[in-house]
């Protein structure tokens, strides 16, 4: 059975109500009866029942992390440095897997019916207005990896996704490649759209050199590689920007299946940084997206949220940058 409210009173000579203020945050107990109560709850081997808790503060300690790729490897290092960020803070996850829905009624319903504190959308591929709905519905929310805007309704935490697509841009135009092409997520993806329109805009400035434009139907390996194999097809490119680490990495497979060289024959840049770029049979020239730094902020936001509602929506950008490894030939000079 396990030890109540009550034995812990009677053992440490406190009343009951004085126990709970002491597992109560911010409630007031002195600092002696806090002593006799933790000393008998160490003898008794009593926890305090985090839903009875709930009842008294108002506060489930819960936290919705609503996200809709888990196709994607990368998502185990986002769902790690989140679950740990928010159990350091006190705080528990209540995962929503979204896989391809795009309406955030049943998402609200859910998150509603276990009276989660606030809400995390993770997703760079979700549209603005899924995660201005939960503010909406009155549920502080932060979207973790959400696009930049300067006028945003709720808080945003990410990067800046049309300046990766320039630094990609320059990345191929510094290697002297002369036909570039760009190979995305899916269309409908804002990141996608935002990469791409980087991309563009900064080959705009060098009318010499070719590019196109080709998107898989998902951030996946198995679109990454089957849209490769069709641009295989014909000539490709000299070079590709590729939306996304696990799109590069299906392309890759796709490329040495041809019987081609990267970079010799072909030079790939992905986008993210994720643990396997960095394996020596993948040796991924990428742009490097901070995922701590992003986390920790987005834990930071709804937290400050919760205790301050009406907090004005901000936006946090963090810097991203090349990391220089196999994919692509090395800068001349």
């Amino acid at each position: 059975m396990a030890v109540t409210l009550k034995e812990v009173a009677e053992r440490a000579g406190v009343s009951r109500s004085a126990v709970s203020r002491t597992f109560t945050e911010g409630a007031s107990v002195s600092a002696r009866t806090r002593a006799k109560v933790e000393k008998a709850a160490r003898e008794l081997g009593y926890s305090p029942n985090a839903l009875a808790s709930s009842l008294t503060t108002g506060r489930t300690k819960l936290i919705g992390l609503v996200s809709n790729n888990f196709h994607n490897p990368i998502f185990l290092e986002v769902f790690d440095l989140f679950t740990r960020g928010l159990q350091d803070r006190g705080l528990r996850p209540l995962l929503v897997n979204l896989s391809d829905e795009t309406d955030p009624a049943n998402s609200i319903r859910m998150l509603r019916q276990y009276s989660v504190d606030g809400v995390i959308v993770a997703s760079s591929t979700l549209p603005p207005s899924f995660a201005e709905a939960f503010r909406d519905a009155g549920l502080p929310v932060v979207h973790s990896f959400g696009r930049y805007t300067t006028s945003p309704y709720v808080h945003v935490v990410g990067i800046d996704n049309i300046a990766c697509g320039r630094m990609a841009a320059r990345a191929l135009v510094a290697r002297g490649h002369r036909r570039v092409a760009f190979l995305g997520g899916p269309p409908g993806a804002t990141s996608t759209q935002d990469r791409e329109r980087g991309f563009l805009e900064e080959l705009a400035r060098h009318p010499e050199i070719a590019v196109s434009v080709t998107h898989a139907t998902a951030y996946s390996f198995d679109a990454g590689r089957a849209e490769m194999q069709r641009l295989l097809q014909s000539p490709p490119a000299e070079a590709y920007f590729c939306g996304d680490d696990v799109l590069s990495i299906g392309a890759l497979s796709a490329i040495r299946d041809a019987g081609l060289r990267v970079p010799e024959d072909i030079g790939i840049i992905g986008l993210n940084d994720m643990a396997m770029a960095r394996w020596q049979n993948i040796d991924l020239t990428t742009i490097r997206q901070p995922l701590a730094e992003i986390i920790g902020a987005s834990i930071d936001l709804v937290v400050a949220t919760i205790e301050t509602p009406d907090r004005y929506p901000e936006t946090r950008l963090f810097p991203c940058r090349v990391v220089e490894r196999g994919t692509l030939r090395a800068l001349p000079g």
